[in-house]
């Protein structure tokens, strides 16, 4: 007896998203053992949201010693852009479920509007019609949280659920890591510094799209794809960058040249 088409296809399908899981999870465990960078791991966390759950985009909120949530990592310009209104606003889902420390859910449209007016309306201006918000916390401490956005109105199913709040749960380890977990200012430093790279490598991204007429999201790929294949970390990498030690069109020619930008 041969299997039907369909079932074949929804066991290729569900072999597939497992071993992409797997891979998730492997690249962060091995944040937990290596001289990692944070401010990469955290890219790394966001487009494993997005790659793997049924969403479009993912941003990361940090939160700094004085518990303000800042801007740390995206996997989409557009989710960066509406991240960084909703931080203006002080008004959107990621930060109620900051201040509740609790998962915050707007299945459509019409429920994102009453809640968060001019969060909505942003939201729908950039296509998303649905959002989740996960807590980042390391035991009782606050460090940030993760948006989780879709084109389509519609809650995650729990088992996506359980695997972003799993993913979510790996990198707030990771970005504390257990030496400094018991130590609410050594916390703190780690966060300032993702904080801070964050800022020089938005700085790092416009240099590099100027010099190569990209858009923000080309000009990452390119600086990430030089700081990994350099044996770099990103945030030297676009420091590098910034203070103009490394030029931008040196970025560019590698990313052209192993085929991840047009020649």
């Amino acid at each position: 007896m041969t299997d039907h088409p369909d079932r074949t296809d929804r066991t290729d399908r569900t072999a597939g998203r497992e071993r992409e899981v797997v891979r998730a999870f492997v690249a962060l465990s091995h944040e937990l053992v290596d001289d990692y960078d944070v401010l990469d791991m955290l890219a790394q966390l966001t487009r494993s949201c997005a790659d793997l759950l049924d969403v479009s985009s993912a941003g990361l909120l940090l939160a700094d010693g004085q518990g303000v949530l800042h801007l740390a990592a995206t996997s989409s310009e557009s989710t960066h852009h509406l991240e960084v209104f909703q931080l203006q606003r002080d008004e959107g889902p990621c930060l109620d479920c900051f201040r509740t420390g609790e998962t915050v859910v707007a299945e459509d449209p019409a429920e994102m509007r009453r809640h968060w007016p001019e969060f909505a309306r942003a939201a729908e201006l950039v296509g998303f019609a649905s959002v989740h918000a996960l807590p980042m916390r390391l035991r009782d401490h606050a460090l940030g949280t993760v948006g989780l956005f879709g084109e389509h109105p519609g809650r995650l199913a729990q088992d996506d659920l359980d695997l972003a709040q799993a993913l979510v749960h790996v990198a707030s380890v990771a970005v504390v890591n257990e030496r400094s977990a018991l130590d609410r200012d050594a916390v703190n430093d780690q966060l300032q510094h993702a904080l801070t790279s964050r800022i020089v490598l938005e700085q790092a991204k416009g240099v590099v799209a100027a010099a190569g007429e990209l858009d923000m999201e080309d000009a990452f790929h390119a600086l990430r794809r030089y700081a990994r294949d350099h044996g770099r970390r990103l945030s030297e990498v676009a420091a590098e960058v910034v203070a103009r030690r490394l030029r931008g069109p040196v970025v560019l020619a590698h990313a052209r040249a192993v085929g991840i930008l047009p020649g």
